[in-house]
């Protein structure tokens, strides 16, 4: 699998290159490599089947825990197929919408990076290596929405998807930080028989909320659901498959992946089950003013996607059944769906459903695969969207304490999505035909074969359900709920109360669409501002950029005296709550007994400071403070680090020098701090001097044992002939580094020769 994997980059890599020499006729080369994935892992299906589980594993960073492990069984194997398949339709698909697009090389680029990048998560079986796909996923994701980067909206829909998931993948880190913490490994198998140990260990709650929270912003479920809407700035291609069949499902196959592992508890099943019912019902209804094609399916996405985290809260087997034949149902569907509304878009030149009609005698073939797909997005017999919908409702009607509310709440949402299948599947093909911007056809084969195939496997899924889903159906229970579901997938159970709540919600449906196609304004969805996540994000991004222009505001101004007063004044803090814990722990007292000479030389010191800061004249201020250095190099000197003390004389002399040299280029000496701010950086000052003190007691207070030292006293007379420790570091054990600062000092001195040399023309 590792191969496989890395042949995707190298195939990826590639695209640029092959589109440059083989540009009318690329996506006939492109779908080649993702229908040779779908074969490769088709082929592996006889063994998935049977019931084995393939692993591959390969060292990465052994000492971390982190190896290349793979995992394929019922559940990866499901989604690697599903990824596969939508894959290559919409590699084909793009080979003739994004034909006028610019940098289309780069975009098979971004694309391949994502396919293969999902495979890696769906297949890994270590949880960082699963992490390190996950935000490749965000990150290749990111480049798709923002495609059309000269357009603002594009560029704000992709950063505004980035911010959302990737915060949520930093959750997501942080709770796999905890799992190690508690298993002591990041092996998801190794969790399979630590469950019970992980669920009563206190870190569970933590754990539980961060990878829901990782799972819940790319699933884009309530109120993180936001994103995936203006994700639609997107490319057709990209809104069929990051956010229709792929992308958006990597949360539902992180939560079903943990489902057995953390799962189980009320804490999980109920946290998943509210969130996933909120998101159904609410981004239902928020689809009902959406006139937008693609923004209407993304709507109906997240509801569907609700529906799904909802059934795995439920947990039942019977709600496993219809997660699994809901989850390929509408990757079926949905992937068709999208390609459709790209189909009129690039047809049509809109997809603004108000401005389409009667388009089914110019485009049947592309009229037929929306009828096919949409019957199955509406639960219609004997499509493999009805099974899944009747699942649904069956198992919902299981559940005791909240089966009345979730089986209304899920008949409600249903009716919104076959409310916008109506718009999206048939409105554009009947009625009356309009004016639209490009004058309709048929559209070219390579935009017809994709959602064809998509189609019309719903309908074979539905016609034979157990040849198609049953065997994997049970190899994906296995991997959910770590036991065989023995439940017969059939399309016609008889007349009963569910096939009832079908017609009804077909029914309802049919009412949504006729009231808002004759009364358009009617039951508009306007929430307050404040209970919209979406102007909580704003406010966020508003409240972050505010912070970050008084920070700046307040710190980068410019001036070279704040910023020396805010290092300090911060080193000062972190070192001072330290040294006030360990106060006792200060053995050495300070010896005030002094030579002349030391005395001599600090009153020097103190003289040049005073001169220093009271002067008024730059020359003074440059001599006092020249005077001020050599004193401390002397200081150097007296306690034997006399090369210390000659490299501070040469950078002494350094400063002198240039300060005199650009001493009349400089204006005016001008007095720029007041009475209050010479006693601020007094006290500051004094704090620093402090500081100081007490850290150099401190660390004088201990006898610092370390290997270096050791090594370098034994080891500098036999190898570098030297008794002097530090010159056999500078000079032999850290040459290297000796050497940089030699040759700075030596292109400063450079410097100093051309300013000195410097003729500059008195005539300017």
């Amino acid at each position: 699998m590792l191969i496989l994997l890395a042949i995707g980059y190298c195939a990826s890599a590639l695209a640029p290159l092959l589109y440059k020499r083989f540009r009318e006729n690329f996506g006939w080369i492109a779908v080649i490599f993702p229908l040779f994935m779908f074969f490769g892992f088709l082929a592996r299906y006889p063994q998935i089947a049977a019931g084995q589980v393939i692993r591959e594993s390969g060292p990465w960073l052994p000492s971390l825990g982190v190896n290349f492990s793979f995992l394929l069984d019922g559940l990866s194997l499901t989604f690697s197929l599903i990824i596969t398949l939508i894959g290559a339709a919409v590699f084909l698909f793009a080979g003739a919408y994004m034909k006028a697009y610019a940098q289309t090389g780069r975009f098979y680029v971004y694309i391949g990076i994502f396919m293969t990048s999902m495979l890696g998560l769906v297949l890994s079986d270590n949880m960082l290596l699963m992490f390190v796909f996950w935000e490749l996923t965000s990150i290749s994701s990111f480049l798709l929405i923002g495609f059309n980067h000269h357009k603002e909206s594009s560029r704000k829909a992709a950063l505004q998807a980035l911010l959302v998931t990737g915060g949520g993948g930093l959750a997501l880190l942080s709770g796999i930080i905890l799992l190690y913490n508690v298993t002591g490994s990041f092996e998801i198998s190794s969790f399979y028989d630590k469950s019970e140990a992980i669920i009563a260990h206190e870190l569970y709650p933590a754990i539980v909320v961060l990878v829901l929270v990782g799972a819940f912003t790319k699933s884009a479920q309530f109120p993180f659901h936001f994103w995936l809407p203006n994700a639609m700035e997107a490319p057709t291609p990209v809104s069929a498959y990051l956010h229709s069949a792929t992308m958006v499902k990597a949360g539902i196959y992180l939560i079903a992946r943990m489902n057995h592992e953390i799962g189980g508890t009320p804490l999980w099943q109920d946290t998943i089950l509210i969130t996933g019912a909120v998101t159904m019902l609410f981004s239902a209804m928020l689809a009902f003013k959406q006139t937008d094609l693609k923004r209407l399916l993304a709507y109906s996405t997240l509801s569907v996607l609700g529906t799904l985290v909802m059934l795995l809260g439920i947990g039942s087997k019977l709600a496993i059944k219809a997660f699994f034949i809901y989850l390929i149902a509408h990757s079926l569907y949905k992937g068709a769906l999208f390609l459709i509304a790209g189909t009129l878009d690039h047809e049509t030149g809109t997809r603004d459903v108000r401005k389409l009609g009667g388009l089914y005698r110019l485009m049947p073939v592309t009229t037929l695969t929306a009828v096919l797909a949409s019957f199955s997005m509406m639960g219609v017999i004997p499509l493999i969207g009805f099974i899944g919908k009747e699942t649904v409702y069956k198992s919902i009607l299981e559940v005791e304490y909240w089966g009345t509310f979730l089986i209304v709440g899920a008949v409600l949402a249903h009716a919104f999505v076959v409310m916008v299948t109506l718009f999206v599947g048939f409105k554009p093909f009947w009625g009356k035909m309009p004016v639209t911007p490009r004058p309709p056809h048929e559209a070219a084969l390579k935009m017809l074969i994709g959602p064809g195939v998509l189609a019309v496997l719903g309908l074979l899924f539905g016609l034979f359900p157990n040849f198609f889903i049953a065997t994997m159906l049970e190899q994906s229970a296995q991997s959910i709920l770590s036991e065989t579901l023995s439940l017969k997938v059939s399309i016609w159970e008889g007349f009963n109360l569910v096939l009832l709540l079908s017609f009804v919600t077909l029914l309802l449906g049919a009412v949504l669409y006729l009231v808002r196609e004759k009364v358009p304004g009617v039951l508009q969805i306007s929430l307050p501002a404040i209970a919209r996540p979406s102007v909580w994000y704003e406010m966020t991004i508003k409240g972050m950029l505010s912070f970050a222009r008084m920070e700046t505001r307040l710190v980068q101004n410019g001036y070279l005296r704040n910023y020396i007063i805010f290092f300090v004044v911060t080193t000062v803090f972190l070192v001072s709550f330290p040294l006030f814990r360990s106060a006792g722990q200060i053995t050495m007292v300070p010896d005030f007994s002094i030579t002349f000479y030391e005395g001599a030389l600090a009153f020097i010191i103190l003289v040049s400071t005073l001169l220093l800061v009271t002067s008024k004249s730059r020359l003074k201020s440059i001599v006092a403070l020249g005077v001020l250095g050599f004193s401390i190099g002397i200081i150097f000197v007296i306690y034997g680090a006399p090369d210390l003390g000659l490299t501070t004389f040469a950078i002494e002399t350094l400063n002198v020098v240039l300060f005199v040299l650009v001493l009349y280029k400089l204006p005016g000496f001008l007095k720029l701090s007041g009475s209050l701010n010479r006693v601020r950086d007094a006290v500051i000052a004094l704090c620093v001097g402090c500081t100081m003190t007490l850290t150099v007691l401190f660390a004088s207070s201990f006898e610092l044992s370390s290997a270096l030292k050791r090594f370098f006293a034994e080891a500098s007379f036999p190898d570098g002939k030297g008794r002097n420790v530090v010159n056999v570091i500078l000079v032999d054990f850290r040459a290297i580094d000796t050497l940089g600062e030699i040759t700075v000092l030596t292109v400063a001195a450079l410097g100093v020769f051309a300013l000195l040399k410097l003729r500059p023309d008195r005539r300017k």
